[in-house]
């Protein structure tokens, strides 16, 4: 494989540096696993990543969480090494976890490439032999650390619910997205051990599993090695894509939650673009010009001249049906909800008004590059960014197209975006406000 250009750049240097090349070989097994490999010999490490294609927006009324408790119980054990799962990998310095979202759930090593043989074999044998030695205990277990997980992550943290306040009111009920990740209280408690063991049999096979390689191996001993481990197992069936028409708001909604906070916080969110698709990466700049610095074009009003906010954020939330995008300020001591949500409308209205200035752009340009420049360094990050590719477009081949997004958006084609998408009478509004915490258990 070509070595990978120096990362390590800054200004006129990065702004010049060639797009980065990511070679991927694309095999499928014969019971439906598909497995991607990518091969770098700079570092003895390996990155496995095992995407199972199921993830929130998957799950049925009734079943919310149970993506992400599976995250939690694929670590408890398996039939051929029924004990915790880290436990063989801390002696080699191993790197492992694993994360859940809308669109997907992910397991992943980092770990000395000769002991590659090891973390695919755990990996199968999870794939393969969990609902064996999946019991009563471990659910209940498991469970407990979930919905303490949502206390401790959602409801008892400052602003913490508000992941939760934006999905359900930027996308209806019937949407794949308006559910949280994390689940209810209510559905994690009612969860028997024979509703998990249906979604695990429905979701975690080999046909909707894909598993990618990269770093130092040889692509010929290593597809060996996944079929040795992964080739006898049972297909299943690759789960349906979930479908839901992009979500419109007929007129602004404005929402007021309470919580244990000093000072209040104003969020204006959107239904945007799906990640990969028109519009997404010029949000994404569109963001930096916003937020990012203190001459930037709603810092500089807001938080430097006129002293309302503490802060201000802007940030596009990327996901395969469709995405949403936050802009979000913190009041100053003394400043009301109300005061701060107009300026920070009318902030937004003046800095679309303008497309970004040649220099706004490129620095925006220059700091996603060096981002997804240093990302790429590490193997895990190349690894999720193969499946993902290969996921979400069909191509894991999809790299230079992915930065090209960016580095060929013009000022005009940022300004529209905004326009197009951040229009304030579509707006959700959502005021976290001091008071009572809200969002706790039943």
């Amino acid at each position: 494989m070509p070595a990978l250009p120096t990362l390590a750049l800054t200004g006129a240097l990065l702004a010049q540096a060639a797009t980065p090349t990511l070679p991927v070989q694309e095999r499928r097994l014969p019971n439906g696993l598909t497995v991607l490999l990518s091969e770098d010999h700079s570092l003895p490490v390996v990155a496995v990543e095992v995407r199972y294609l199921v993830g929130s927006s998957f799950e049925r009324a009734g079943r919310s969480g149970f993506a992400h408790l599976f995250e939690h119980l694929m670590f408890q054990g398996s039939q051929h090494y029924d004990r915790e799962y880290f436990t063989p990998f801390e002696p080699i310095g191993g790197e492992v976890n694993g994360t859940t979202n809308q669109d997907r759930t992910n397991y992943f090593e980092r770990v000395p490439s000769n002991t590659l043989p090891l973390a695919l074999w755990m990996e199968s044998d999870r794939m393969g032999g969990l609902l064996p030695v999946l019991t009563q205990a471990k659910l209940d277990n498991q469970r407990d650390v979930v919905r303490n997980e949502r206390r401790q992550s959602y409801e008892n943290r400052p602003y913490g619910m508000f992941g939760t306040y934006v999905t359900e009111a930027v996308f209806p009920p019937s949407h794949p997205y308006h559910r949280s990740v994390i689940g209810s209280h209510e559905d994690l408690a009612a969860a028997s051990l024979e509703d998990v063991r249906e979604f695990f049999t429905e979701y975690y096979c080999a046909s909707n599993a894909v598993v990618t390689l990269v770093g130092d191996f040889a692509s010929a001993e290593a597809l060996a090695l996944v079929e040795r481990n992964f080739g006898s197992l049972p297909a299943g069936r690759r789960a349906p894509t979930p479908r839901a028409e992009p979500p419109t708001v007929a007129a602004r909604q404005h929402l007021v939650k309470t919580d244990d906070v000093k000072l209040p916080r104003v969020h204006l969110a959107w239904a945007t673009p799906a990640l990969y698709a028109p519009g997404d990466a010029e949000l994404d700049l569109l963001s930096s010009v916003l937020t990012d610095g203190k001459a930037s074009r709603l810092y500089k009003p807001l938080v430097y001249e006129q002293k309302l906010a503490k802060d201000v954020t802007a940030y596009q939330a990327s996901m395969r049906l469709a995405s949403y995008y936050v802009v979000q300020a913190t009041a100053a001591p003394g400043v009301t909800a109300d005061e701060l949500a107009a300026k920070l409308t009318d902030a937004l209205a003046a800095a679309l008004a303008s497309p970004p200035s040649a220099r706004e752009l490129e620095q925006a340009k220059t700091d996603y590059r060096k981002g997804f420049f240093v990302g790429l360094e590490s193997v895990l990050t190349r690894a999720r960014l193969l499946s993902t590719y290969w996921h979400f477009t069909g191509s894991a081949d999809y790299l230079a197209r992915d930065l090209d997004r960016y580095l060929q958006a013009t000022p005009e084609a940022v300004q529209s975006a905004g326009r197009r998408w951040l229009v304030p009478s579509a707006a959700v509004r959502i005021d976290i406000v001091p008071g009572a915490k809200a969002g706790g258990e039943p």
